[in-house]
């Protein structure tokens, strides 16, 4: 046992150093091709590399200098020049510490958490706040956000394409932009939230517009409830999923004519409207054994009657749609690592949202099978290549293509396999008696369903590591008692 004891650590000292050694690798500096002497000045290098200190957009610390950045290093057979710091991330931190990722509010753009120079050049571009490239153009030879992101690339056959792309990203984000988590603006970079956004560029009062929208009253709308901003497989940048009767364009199944500038509906009220085709969802409300309070009111309140981005039509995000009331969860959704199908596929992933027979409404009758409908050995989703998407739960969960691709999967063999061989994840059995369980177990026992301050979702915060294990397995492998 000592022995497998020392093994492993060393094999995590091992991990650690390799680690570290990749960590601090850009600090190592390349030979430089001509001799310095060790107090050379800017000057000197300039003499040289002038081109770094012309350009339409000029790093401002170029006039402080090029060794406000570089330090040069020489040795009885060789000359380098590095970076002061470690990385460059923190160089660039020791000056604009304002976009420091550690300390941002929110979401913030990946490459803006650790490679700045992933967008920027260090000393001089042509392009303003010294872009490697503009930020727009039709492909990534020409626009920078496209080496990343490929929006307006892909439109289908008969799909459309916002026009605004070709003005440049920038038209409608900010990239640095950061604020509280779930707001749209700050989780996509927005310049302004729509519809002020839209109506930048959209006059709400054109004839043309208020035509198209069938002389319905649209100006306080949100537009990204019907209209994907950046390309659609539908025209007029329809979102990708919609209600039979806006998509069959059945309008007056639902309105009549507005008056007086207001919506007016072919029933008395929103609810009854909608169980004139969706009776099956009224029943269901009415019948659950667990009842969801939330869906007992206007079906608006979490649905929109017209499209949506996402599978249901959520009438914001299926995450947010629930934290509007579910105050306690968003609170969960500030640690700094969530459960990926709370906070970003949505609540209805595991939870039923109107009404079920399990407790806390789950989608599983107990929480081991709901969790490993996603990282159990045997799970198979449906795939679902028209839509580009994946099913679970017998197709009642539609989830991102791609979402397995991420998804860890438990090595489990007979109820045990996790975290290590032969762990139990399931009610351990008294072996005298298989009756009776000895230890009463599921994956609650260790994690966290929504989110944790540490890694892993581990219960109460706490870090993986060896204290941990010890909360269950008091005296065995417990170092520190003996």
């Amino acid at each position: 046992m000592g022995g497998t004891l020392a093994v492993g650590r060393m094999r995590k000292i091992i991990g650690c150093l390799g680690l570290a050694i990749l960590a601090t690798a850009p600090a190592f500096a390349k030979e430089h091709p001509v001799p310095l002497d060790k107090n050379t000045d800017a000057s000197k290098c300039i003499e040289c590399h002038a081109d770094k200190t012309k350009g339409k957009a000029v790093h401002s610390a170029i006039a402080t200098g090029c060794l406000s950045c570089h330090e040069v290093r020489t040795s009885k057979t060789a000359t380098h020049v590095k970076l002061i710091t470690t990385t460059s991330v923190k160089l660039c931190l020791q000056c604009h510490s304002d976009k420091d990722a550690t300390q941002a509010t929110g979401r913030v753009h990946p490459p803006a958490i650790r490679d700045c120079v992933k967008c920027h050049d260090p000393h001089t571009s042509d392009n303003k706040n010294q872009l490697l490239k503009p930020a727009s153009g039709a492909d990534k030879d020409q626009n920078l956000c496209l080496s990343c992101h490929r929006v307006g690339m892909d439109v289908p056959k008969d799909g459309s394409r916002h026009a605004a792309l070709d003005m440049g990203c920038d038209t409608c984000h900010v990239t640095h932009k950061t604020g509280s988590r779930g707001k749209r603006e700050f989780d996509y970079h927005l310049t302004k939230d729509a519809p002020a956004l839209c109506l930048d560029c959209h006059d709400a009062k054109d004839p043309n517009l208020s035509k198209a929208h069938h002389d319905q009253p649209f100006a306080s709308a949100d537009c990204l409830t019907c209209h994907d901003p950046h390309q659609s497989r539908s025209p007029k940048l329809m979102q990708a999923f919609q209600h039979g009767p806006f998509e069959s364009k059945l309008c007056d199944s639902c309105h009549a004519p507005a008056k007086d500038g207001k919506v007016v509906l072919t029933q008395s009220n929103t609810k009854q409207l909608c169980l004139t085709c969706h009776e099956d969802k009224g029943k269901l409300i009415e019948g659950a054994k667990v009842q969801h309070p939330g869906a007992a009111g206007d079906c608006t309140d979490c649905h929109s009657p017209h499209a949506s981005k996402w599978p249901g039509l959520p009438k914001t995000t299926p995450v947010d749609i629930c934290l509007t009331c579910h105050s306690d969860e968003a609170e969960q959704g500030k640690k700094a690592h969530v459960h990926q199908p709370a906070f970003e596929q949505g609540c209805a992933t595991c939870h039923e949202p109107h009404g079920g027979q399990n407790d806390h409404l789950l989608r599983a009758a107990s929480v081991n099978a709901l969790c490993l409908e996603c990282h159990g050995p045997d799970t198979k989703a449906e795939k679902l290549p028209a839509e580009h998407l994946v099913a679970i739960f017998d197709g009642k969960v539609k989830l991102p293509g791609n979402y397995f691709l991420s998804t860890p999967v438990l090595p489990l063999q007979y109820g045990a396999g996790h975290p290590v061989e032969r762990h139990p994840v399931s009610d351990v059995k008294d072996p005298n008696d298989p009756s009776k369980i000895r230890k009463a177990m599921n994956c609650l026992t260790c994690h966290q369903p929504h989110s944790s301050a540490q890694p892993g979702l581990l219960v109460k915060d706490q870090a993986n590591s060896q204290a941990f294990c010890n909360t269950c397995h008091t005296g065995v492998m417990n170092t520190e008692a003996k």
